[in-house]
């Protein structure tokens, strides 16, 4: 069964600048990805790989994806000026390019991102029209949109977690969308990525967390 498609699918947001649709992903990626790390970036690694190492600077990714590490919607003119508005932010950046990695996604980015003590990795990938998907977040599959309210839940790999984890999302009412589940070994730590149709309490948040083989819960709202 095919997937129905909006106008906003066909024609893209709005975008500043000299830009394609994939540009306003860029933006979009580094949206979720702040939300991943819990903020602004201290500092900011970022690899274009592929379609969007040769193309970056001419298209203004470089600048957009700044402007969303900053927070900026992928309409806001104040992308324009990124790279003067992040070092009065005291974000340190520096941009890498790898051509031919035959492993990704033609358009993907890389962001390793630093604020205080904490770390992350996020990859993404522009699909068009402004459409994105976070492929993997410190080396586990994540594979989530970014348009949905989602949740990232890093635990013990114990018997029973994702029915545990899903009975409670139930009884928030919401109804869940996709679900994933990855980890790098057996009895490992697992990743799970849940998005859903609509977001849930603080308190089922704050409930998630207690838990103690929960290690780490990161709540993204849908990135307009």
């Amino acid at each position: 069964m095919g997937t129905k498609s909006g106008i906003f699918d066909m024609i893209g947001p709005v975008m500043i600048g000299p830009s394609s649709s994939h540009t306003a992903g860029v933006v979009r990626i580094a949206r979720s990805s702040i939300r991943v790390l819990g903020g602004i970036p201290d500092a900011a690694i970022i690899t274009f790989y592929n379609s969007f190492a040769r193309t970056y600077e001419g298209h203004g990714s470089d600048k957009a994806i700044i402007g969303g590490l900053l927070d900026f919607k992928t309409d806001d003119a104040k992308i324009k000026q990124s790279f003067e508005l992040a070092k009065e932010k005291e974000l340190q950046f520096n941009f890498k390019s790898i051509g031919n990695a035959s492993v990704y996604h033609p358009n993907t980015i890389k962001l390793n991102l630093t604020k205080g003590e904490r770390k992350v990795e996020v990859i993404g990938e522009s699909l068009g029209g402004g459409v994105i998907n976070i492929a993997e977040i410190d080396g586990f599959n994540a594979n989530f949109s970014a348009q949905s309210h989602t949740l990232i839940i890093k635990a013990e790999d114990v018997s029973g977690a994702i029915a545990f984890i899903s009975s409670v999302i139930a009884q928030e009412k919401t109804n869940i969308a996709t679900m994933s589940v990855s980890r790098k070994g057996k009895n490992d730590i697992a990743c799970h990525v849940i998005e859903m149709d609509s977001g849930i309490r603080p308190t089922t948040i704050a409930y998630l967390k207690s838990l103690t083989w929960i290690k780490e819960l990161i709540y993204i709202p849908d990135i307009d």
